[in-house]
């Protein structure tokens, strides 16, 4: 047996998915025990892959798939794609599915997403943590006997075009006005899939860092910093566009840019995407996490729907909707869950509310938007400390005096009498607290906001 040390998989098996630095954590070695753990874990007779841009991307899901065959397990291979053109595959096959990213992170890193048939979510109280453990004695132990004489068969499937016919098919673009749309791909997946979606549609579409390159030459495909808008915003005025829209790396999230170039809120998309699918439900629930604006539940109320408020995470909004039946999802990070794409989240068939929405309008998107915005929020602010549970306290005893309504579902929410509120929550991988705060007006959101941080920070 090699000396080499053997990859721990503790550090790099997340709450959710599968995270780290290629080779030193994640490694093929790695991918084949975790293929071979995916299909016992799961049982099934055949899974689907498919991979992003990353130079790892494609050695890491064949592997994988390796690890998949030598248990029997058949294995399709969809090849290229976006995350959400995975869960699609796993939707539409009904059949669990890997999906190889890193999403967001830099060049160096990759991942996997895991999800059973149907696109259901595995995470570490639903599979993960079995898989993590599997493939760890299978590293440990080193090589072993196939436990099946017979392995599985390995073929490739293409189904970009059907992702994009089945998305149309959601939402119908051919009827709206023509609109001149800049897309910034951020060399991610959405050069890939954007072209095969919202191709022959009343779109001119103005593409930014369409090439593939999963060393992301121009800025990192992270959307939720502001400093990897730039280029967008600016190309959105130059070009006078109508609009703007920025996919992360993986292309499941979707960041959205007016015709001035500001951005629009993912709560303020969330709430227009919801309208959008009341439309069609009428008195539907609709899911929102609780740093998501709340203009949210009042518009949803507005329109006859049912707003249920979630913690943060897809895990959390994945499970509800399976509980509640409600017919979308939205989180203040852009990213948006439907009811009729397997209850998964998809940035580009919101995007496309986002832009049917626009093209059945006559006022410019900045002032179709204002609807949707009715209050001034921080946005998420990060703080490292020492002792989170500490400055939480503290937080709550300045406030004691003002008779405000505490909230634990996720962190700590107080809510005042004059219709502010603030979130608090510590982060579970890194010594931060995350503060969110909304106000009536820009003026007493600061002024709330610094009170916070000051105590917070010390």
């Amino acid at each position: 047996m090699s000396d080499q040390p053997r990859p721990d998989l503790s550090t790099i098996v997340k709450a959710y998915d599968v995270r780290g630095i290629v080779p030193d954590q994640l490694d093929e070695a790695a991918a084949r025990a975790l293929g071979s753990a995916f299909a016992q874990v799961t049982g099934a007779g055949k899974i689907v892959t498919a991979h992003d841009m990353r130079e790892s991307s494609p050695g890491l899901a064949r592997a994988f798939a390796e690890g998949a065959l030598g248990e029997g397990t058949d294995v399709v291979e969809a090849g290229l794609g976006s995350t959400d053109m995975l869960y699609f595959a796993s939707g539409s096959m009904n059949l669990p599915g890997a999906m190889f990213t890193a999403s967001h992170n830099p060049a160096k890193y990759n991942g996997i997403k895991m999800c059973r048939e149907g696109a259901a979510p595995i995470g570490q109280e639903t599979g993960l943590a079995e898989i993590r453990d599997i493939a760890q004695r299978q590293l440990d132990d080193g090589p072993r006997r196939a436990r099946h004489a017979k392995k599985g068969s390995l073929t490739s499937a293409d189904v970009l075009t059907e992702y994009g016919e089945y998305l149309r098919k959601l939402v119908d673009l051919s009827g709206i006005r023509p609109l001149k749309v800049v897309v910034d791909a951020g060399n991610g997946m959405g050069g890939y899939t954007v072209p095969a979606v919202l191709k022959d549609l009343p779109l001119e579409i103005v593409p930014l860092y369409f090439e593939l390159d999963g060393n992301f030459p121009n800025h990192e495909a992270n959307p939720l910093d502001p400093a990897n808008l730039v280029d967008l915003q600016k190309a959105v005025r130059e070009h006078e566009a109508d609009l703007g829209l920025a996919f992360d790396g993986d292309a499941d999230r979707c960041f959205v840019i007016d015709e001035l170039g500001e951005p629009v809120s993912p709560s303020a998309v969330t709430a227009l995407v919801a309208v959008r699918e009341l439309a069609k439900n009428p008195g539907g629930t609709i899911l929102h996490n609780l740093i998501t604006s709340r203009a949210v539940p009042e518009i949803v109320t507005e329109h006859g729907g049912v707003p249920i408020r979630t913690r943060v995470g897809h895990s959390f909004i994945k499970a509800e909707m399976a509980k509640t039946g409600a017919v979308f999802g939205g989180e203040h990070s852009a990213h948006y869950y439907f009811q009729d794409f397997w209850r998964a989240d998809t940035g580009m068939l919101a995007a496309m509310h986002v832009l049917a929405a626009l093209g059945e309008a006559s006022e410019p998107l900045s002032s179709f938007a204002a609807q949707y915005e009715r209050y001034a929020a921080s946005g998420e602010i990060n703080s490292t400390v020492d002792d989170a549970a500490a400055r939480t306290k503290a937080v709550e005893d300045a406030f004691a005096g003002e008779d405000a309504e505490v909230d634990r579902l996720d962190g700590v929410t107080l809510s005042l009498k004059d219709g502010s509120w603030f979130n608090l929550r510590a982060s579970n991988t890194e010594p931060l607290l995350r503060l969110n705060v909304e106000a009536p007006t820009a003026e007493r959101m600061a002024e709330l906001r610094d009170k916070v941080l000051d105590i917070v920070r010390g």
